[in-house]
């Protein structure tokens, strides 16, 4: 572990490699899993705003799950989270003709319907952040089916932080990334 600013992170998101390998996976990480995705008490307010724009996206059951749950839920651990179909995959869930997940909140996005790309925890996965009142910490998420996501990293030589580049610097900073990237040099 070391300091960057008022964060705490993990060597593992310099040491280990991961790229989505969609073609294995099928988007597991949207489906699996006993939650939500969890999202900020700012991303509550967007997802309130923008969820008539994101609706045309989205399928049947992740709009019934939505008008039966809303856009977020209160877990039992009181924490903020997009809410499941049936308790499986995240209301925001598309499929692909192939089978395979997607947002619809970023399909949204892509289609420029809004300017909200996804909850940021979805897009620094496979980092996760926890937030305390001094710091928070960043960490990578070790998780049994992302491990073609592993396997595809290790052969293309890309470590974790340069995976999710766009996430951490819309998190942290363009400067927190780069003092990132010259601890990755120094460890390397």
């Amino acid at each position: 572990m070391f300091q960057l600013g008022k964060t705490i992170v993990s060597e593992d998101i310099i040491e280990k490699d991961f790229v989505c390998n969609l073609n294995a996976c099928r988007g597991a990480c949207c489906i699996e899993g006993e939650a939500g995705a969890p999202v900020t008490t700012e991303e509550v307010e967007i997802l309130r705003e923008i969820y008539p724009k994101v609706k045309p996206f989205l399928r049947p059951e992740g709009i019934a799950a939505i008008a039966a749950q809303g856009t977020h839920i209160i877990s039992k651990q009181d924490e903020l989270e997009t809410p499941l179909v049936n308790g499986k995959e995240c209301a925001y869930v598309t499929f692909s003709k192939q089978g395979v997940a997607g947002c619809g909140i970023e399909d949204a996005y892509n289609a420029g319907a809004i300017d909200f790309r996804k909850p940021i925890s979805c897009h620094l996965y496979p980092v996760r952040v926890q937030d305390y009142s001094e710091f928070a910490a960043v960490n990578y998420h070790k998780w049994p089916i992302c491990d073609d996501a592993c396997v595809l990293g290790k052969e293309l030589k890309v470590p974790v932080y340069k995976f999710v580049k766009d996430a951490l610097i819309r998190k942290f900073g363009e400067h927190w990334y780069t003092e990132l990237e010259k601890v990755a040099r120094d460890m390397n």
